[in-house]
């Protein structure tokens, strides 16, 4: 089983060559890893390379059909999965995301630690609007466009469940 796999403006081809139980051989651009793979909850997982240990946090993203946010112990990354699946629902969902509005939500359940917008402010593309904390570490979520705030749906110190809307925010040609 091979994937495309997109880290933030590369895009590495990693193939699953074997598994068995915990144990997992993959192939990275034609470079063989082999790791200790263990899923220690819904979005954490610890790896063992080279007996190294490494603890990441996989948490999906807004806007996107694979998309995630890998958090590690210092750094924190964009990726996307580019399988055959994704490039089908890509393309039905193209012309899709211009609709005028669009929600940010929690991933996974947590706390609002901060909200750093209010009704009705503009906001320009890639600004925080809202930071949650989960699993002992905190997440920033991101406007993906510029516009306006239309509503907010939380307050700080807010438990959030899954898939929980935080903010709406609309498009609309803000300058």
């Amino acid at each position: 089983m091979s994937y495309e796999v997109k880290l933030n403006n590369r895009i590495a081809n990693i193939e699953l060559l074997s598994r068995q139980d915990n144990k997992v051989l993959v192939s990275v651009d034609g470079k063989e890893f082999e790791l200790d793979f263990v899923k220690i909850s819904n979005v954490s997982y610890s790896v063992i390379y080279q007996n190294k240990s490494f603890n990441i946090e996989l948490i999906p993203a807004n806007g996107g059909i694979k998309r995630f946010v890998v958090n590690t112990l210092k750094n924190s990354f964009e990726v996307e999965i580019i399988d055959a699946e994704a490039k089908y629902l890509a393309s039905r969902k193209k012309g899709q995301d211009d609709d005028g509005e669009s929600v940010v939500s929690a991933p996974i359940p947590g706390k609002v630690v901060r909200l750093l917008v209010k009704e009705d402010e503009a906001v320009e593309a890639g600004q925080t609007l809202v930071i949650i904390s989960a699993m002992k570490m905190e997440s920033e979520f991101k406007a993906k466009k510029a516009g306006r705030i239309s509503e907010i749906k939380v307050v700080e110190g807010q438990t959030v469940e899954a898939r929980q809307p935080l903010v709406v925010i609309e498009y609309t040609d803000v300058e």
